[in-house]
């Protein structure tokens, strides 16, 4: 029989895309031989995700994983390539165990990610999973990111929104341990998660706001007021006044809360540190749209219409 080796497995893993132990498998049933390895994956249905790999996953779903004590959290990008198989219980249990795995076994990136082995079955790593679910479901299905926090004076949490299409993943501080579980606080860090969610912010405060996007924002506004035709020497007044409308576009806590427009996130922040007898710190957020930033193939959207026509039949 011959010596199979890791490097074989590798390459064979390369080639189909098939999960680490198949691949083992199929070069012991092809004693080596690698295209009848091929082949042997191929007969099987496990080299099918390689078929799959020059296409564009562009939709999916931001799936959420919260442990019971609000201590760790997670969002993570989930993508295949259409809407109809994103709504499938198959593809959202994927995702939901992906994010399981990461806020439990905490790596630093995706690639990292994938080597892991998969919490609750060491006999597979994330790599196979995704390998596997691409066979299953019939479609490229990749982990594009990630996100994760952990706390021991607060909490973390997570929003979902428009059937995981926006997910919004948030770290709170809070100094008195006491009232961490208190539903106060617990409804302030929820409205916040959503309030990201709603009015997408990119900073949690001012300064926050890097200088260059600063200087650049100042020349747009300056040259925006000229071409009003404004005089020159109150040009700059009247930009510090529109820097600061700017501050409540991009600044989470200079935000006019979306439950009520009279307050700021900073004063209700405020109002319910002194509420509960703490002080609140909001630390940091992410905040993923499903396929920002991905351009879908025109053959993507004939596959969506044929999948959904085929399952009306």
């Amino acid at each position: 029989m011959a010596n199979i080796t890791s490097q074989m497995v590798k390459e064979l893993r390369e080639m189909t895309q098939a999960g680490m132990m198949d691949c083992k498998k199929a070069l012991v049933e092809a004693n080596g031989d690698m295209d009848k390895a091929v082949e042997w994956l191929r007969e099987k249905g496990l080299a099918a995700a390689a078929k799959k790999a020059s296409r564009i996953a562009a939709e999916g779903v931001v799936a959420s994983y919260i442990t019971d004590d609000a201590s760790v959290g997670v969002v993570v990008e989930v993508n295949c390539e259409t809407d109809f198989v994103a709504k499938t219980d198959n593809f959202i249990n994927f995702s939901k165990n992906v994010a399981k795995h990461i806020a439990l076994a905490n790596p630093a990136d995706v690639d990292t990610l994938m080597a892991q082995k998969f919490v609750d079955d060491e006999t597979k790593t994330i790599t196979d999973l995704v390998s596997e679910a691409t066979v299953s479901i019939g479609e490229k299905i990749s982990i594009r990111r990630f996100a994760r926090y952990e706390t021991k004076n607060g909490a973390v949490e997570s929003y979902i929104h428009m059937g995981g299409k926006i997910g919004v993943l948030l770290l709170v501080e809070n100094d008195n341990a006491e009232t961490i579980a208190n539903d106060t606080f617990k409804t302030f860090y929820h409205d916040v998660a959503l309030q990201i969610a709603a009015a997408k912010p990119t900073y949690v405060k001012k300064e926050e706001v890097p200088a260059e996007n600063l200087a650049k924002e100042r020349e747009i506004l300056r040259a925006q007021a000229l071409n009003e035709g404004k005089p020159e020497k109150i040009v700059d007044k009247m930009v510090d006044g529109r820097i600061q409308k700017y501050y409540k576009e991009v600044c989470l806590i200079e935000q006019p809360f979306v439950k009520d427009g009279d307050k700021s996130i900073a004063q209700l922040t405020a109002e319910v540190a002194k509420e509960i007898g703490a002080n609140i710190n909001i630390v940091s957020f992410e905040r993923f749209e499903r396929g920002e930033g991905i351009e879908k193939r025109k053959d993507n959207f004939a596959e969506e219409i044929a999948a959904q026509m085929a399952a009306m039949k």
